[in-house]
Parts: structure tokens; C-alpha cells; sequence
């Protein structure tokens, strides 16, 4: 029991690795001044270049997926997995090292359940290109994956534990993405645009 408690919280502080913030911070930059405010990688792409947003993202997916293998490594059980998974994810959400704010989860997400559910991940990421492709709107092609992750779950018969996890993580995901909801509804949320994007001054 030790053992998974000291796991949980090494997840936990894992995912709240502030990646975009410390890279941005190299640049001289900071992220939660600019754009949104958002330390995601798709802000931190608009924000200080498409180069250093795709690392936000790689840090990101790398930071959920970690303590993912690490429990399977260690093979703690599922209950164990499961919860691991979800502390990796409200450590990027609410990190102590940004005063318990965060990101919207999506990269961390996607990082737990390529962990948790790698053919899950397979179709979610089908969901997200198509509707990406149709809408080039990042957040509704994230919501919309993340909608369907938890049924993708239940449908591949994945435990009981990572059904769960992986609601749990699909709801704090759309519940972090509230304001985008709103902007989408009122057909107000911003195109993401593959033209080179300079870094901020």
C-alpha cells in the first residue's frame, strides 16, 4: 500500500511538470502573459512558434505516459493504474508549481491513455484528425476525442478500473474546456493556421 501511495504521488508530480512554461521560459518568454494565457501546446505554438509547441506537446504526452508504464512495470494492479493515471492528469491541471493551475489536459491525456488504452488512443486520434481536418479547430477536434474515449473504452472491453480512469479524465477534460465551449457555440473559437508563426518579441 506504501508503495502505491508513493507512486500516485510521483504521478501526480510528474504530470505536473509545467512543460510549456519552462520552455517558453527560455526563450524569455511567458507563456501565461501571452494568448490565452493557456500553457497547452496549442498556445504556446501560437504564442512562441510552431517548433516549441510541438515540444510542449511531446513534454506533455511524455509526462502522462511515464508513470502510466511505470505502474504497469511495476505491475501494481489495476486499481493502482488507474489511479495513477488520473493523478498524472490533475497534476498537469492543477500543478503546485503554477499556484494549482494548469493546462486543459488534452496532451496529458492523450499520454495516460496511450498508456492506459493504446488502441483506444488509435481511434480517438482518428476522431480528432477527421474533425480537425473539417473544422481546422483544435479544441472542438479534442473534445470530440475525448467524448469518445470513455465509449471507446466500454467498447473494446478494456477493466472496469480504466473505464473509469478514462471517464474521469474525459470529464475534467471538457470541464477544463468550458470557455472554449461557450466560444464554439457562439462560433467564436479561433482556426489553427499551419502558417509559419514568429516567436513573440
Amino acid at each position: 500500500m506504501l508503495l502505491i501511495i508513493i507512486v500516485i504521488v510521483l504521478a501526480y508530480l510528474c504530470g505536473s511538470v509545467p512543460t510549456g512554461v519552462l520552455l517558453t521560459k527560455r526563450l524569455g518568454l511567458n507563456i501565461r502573459a501571452m494568448g490565452s494565457g493557456n500553457v497547452g501546446a496549442t498556445n504556446v505554438a501560437r504564442s512562441a512558434g510552431k517548433k516549441v509547441g510541438l515540444l510542449t506537446l511531446l513534454g506533455d504526452i511524455i509526462k502522462g505516459l511515464v508513470p502510466v508504464l511505470l505502474v504497469r512495470f511495476l505491475d501494481l494492479g489495476e486499481t493502482a493504474l488507474a489511479c495513477a493515471a488520473v493523478a498524472a492528469l490533475l497534476g498537469h491541471i492543477f500543478s503546485p508549481f503554477l499556484g494549482f493551475s494548469g493546462g486543459k489536459g488534452v496532451a496529458t491525456g492523450l499520454g495516460v491513455l496511450l498508456g492506459l488504452a493504446p488502441l483506444v488512443i488509435l481511434f480517438a486520434l482518428i476522431f480528432f484528425s477527421v474533425t480537425f481536418a473539417a473544422s481546422r479547430i483544435v479544441s472542438l477536434a479534442s473534445l470530440v476525442a475525448t467524448a469518445a474515449t470513455p465509449l471507446l473504452l466500454w467498447w473494446f472491453a478494456y477493466s472496469s478500473a480504466r473505464f473509469y480512469a478514462g471517464l474521469l479524465i474525459a470529464l475534467l477534460i471538457i470541464i477544463r474546456h468550458q470557455d472554449n465551449i461557450v466560444r464554439l457555440l457562439n462560433g467564436q473559437e479561433q482556426k489553427f493556421s499551419f502558417a509559419k508563426t514568429p516567436p513573440a518579441a
